[in-house]
Formats: structure tokens, sequence, C-alpha cells
């Protein structure tokens, strides 16, 4: 493995000054678990990684309970997120994911933010955070800019990132009341393995508890970058949210996918597979939605 100098900055003007310094020989890090397994195959020659787990103030979630906003630091793990009672109470389409990330020996390193700038279409923690209606913020040499989460990811291993720039926190707006969420990774068998289909479904509805106000279908592994299905959502949004209607927007989802042939499934089984996922986690989503009191 080539040598490399190890930087422990203690602030985000401290690592982006760095950074500056060292141009294209340097590289930031946070928990490691996938930059360090690339230098070990030589896939990344950097001669300088910046470390961002030193950096106070992005390494906790925090809901504020005046506004109902969910801030999560980048330099949050997935661990932690798994732990979390508040997003077991009220983000469980968020603990879904986390919970299948990895082992528990990887979740006890790698990072939320990580697993987003990474921008691999099978990320886990990116579906249930579009489909939470999330916003991330970035902030570099010219300062804080945020941006919608589903605009972050502009292709395989590609975001949204100008040259030393560092995603510090992602937001979750207020929840709508009775709302219920869910995610399922799909694969091949149960296993430490990239899922062949992500699948996040959120439902919020009306105070007669079954029509929807508002739905989130959201699907990774189905399109070069995490989508939304957003006609099935316009289907399903006034409608009874049952499981006629579920399967039909979980049909509409599946041709909204860009799914193709690849060594973990073919096309026409991934897409029907998005619609049995999508009736699942939607029935999956009223039911908790139903346990949920209104706020």
């Amino acid at each position: 493995m080539k040598r490399f100098t190890y930087l422990t900055p203690r602030t985000l003007d401290e690592a982006i000054s760095l950074h500056q310094s060292h141009g294209d020989r340097a590289r930031y890090i946070a928990g490691g678990t996938d930059v360090l397994v690339k230098v070990k195959e030589g896939k990344i020659s950097s001669e300088y990684l910046i470390s961002l787990k030193h950096i106070i103030g992005q390494d906790r979630p925090f809901l504020n309970y005046e506004t109902g906003e969910l801030f999560i630091g980048a330099f949050v793990t997935h661990r932690m997120i798994e732990k979390s009672p508040v997003i077991q109470a009220h983000y469980p389409i968020l603990h879904d994911a986390v919970k299948n990330i990895g082992s528990v020996q990887i979740r006890n390193v790698a990072t939320i933010g990580g697993n987003l700038v990474n921008a691999v279409p099978s990320a886990d923690g990116a579906i249930p955070l579009i489909a939470l209606d999330a916003k991330v913020n970035i902030y570099g040499a010219k300062g804080q800019r945020s941006m919608e989460l589903l605009r972050f990811f502009l292709g395989p291993g590609q975001c949204d990132l100008e040259k030393g720039e560092i995603l510090t926190e992602i937001l979750i707006p207020p929840l709508l009341p009775r709302t219920g969420s869910a995610y399922i990774k799909h694969g091949r068998r149960e296993a430490m393995e990239l899922p062949m289909l992500g699948v996040g479904v959120l439902v919020s509805l009306e105070e007669d508890m079954e029509t929807c106000a508002k739905a989130r279908i959201c699907m990774g592994v189905a399109a070069p970058t995490p989508i939304r299905a957003v006609q099935a959502e316009k289907h399903l949004a006034g409608k009874a949210v049952n499981e006629q209607n579920l399967a039909e927007a979980g049909k509409i989802a599946g041709e909204e996918s860009r799914v193709r042939d690849s060594i973990r499934g073919v096309a026409w089984y991934r897409r029907e597979m998005v619609g049995v996922l999508v009736k699942r986690m939607g029935l999956k989503a009223l039911s908790r939605a139903k346990k949920m009191e209104p706020s």
C-alpha cells in the first residue's frame, strides 16, 4: 500500500485550508470504510488524507422540537442513527435502511455523509432521506450552500461537490401528521451484499386515516442515481391507501424505473420486484402511520 500523510484538522475551515494547500494530492476521509479499501487496492493514490472525524458539530443528530426539523451531522455513524430513539420512533424508514448496512463493526465507523458522497446507486442511506425530502448543507471556500438531496447525485460515483467542498449536514423537514414510512433492501440472500434493489415508501394520511395526503416512492439500483417514482406518487395521492392502489402505484413505479440487466439480476425481474416491494413497503408504511398519534 502506498504511504500517505494523515492530517487531523479540528475545524471545517482548517480542513478546507489543508485541501487547498495540497490540491489534487489530498482527499477527505471520514469513517474511511470505503476510502482505505480503495487506497489498499491502489485505486486511490492520494498523498494526503484529511480526516474529518475530529471536527466538532457535525457528529450527532439533533431534533428541533420547536420546528420539528431533524438535523443529522454528516459525520454521524450509521450505528448512531440505528440506535437513536428519536429516529427509531419517528423516522423508521431511515432506521430500516441503516440497520442493514454492512456489519456492526462497519456501522460503528462508517458515516452517513460518506455513504452519500460515494454516490453509488446502491447506497442504502440515500433512499430513505430522499423519501423524507432531505436537503444537504455543503461548506467550502466560498461559504455554505444548500440543495435538495435528490439533486445532489449526478451519476454513479458523482455528486454535486466542487473541489474542496465538504458535505456537512443533512436537514429533514417536519413530518406531516399521521406519517408512516418503510424501506427494504432486496438481494439474493440475507447477508452483507450490495442490494439488487432498494425501495422506500412514505405515506401521510388525511384525518380519515385512509386517504393519502402525501406519498413518496423512492428507488435505488433502479437507475444510475437514486430516483423518485413521481408518477406513482401522483397516482396514489388523494386515493385510499390500500392493496389495490398500492399495487397500481407499484406497477407505475416499475415502469418509471430504469433497471438493466446486471450480475445481480435481469431487468424484467427487477422491474417486477419494484411493484412487489412498493406494495409491501406501502402497506408497512400504512400500518406505521396508523400507529402514529397526530401531532
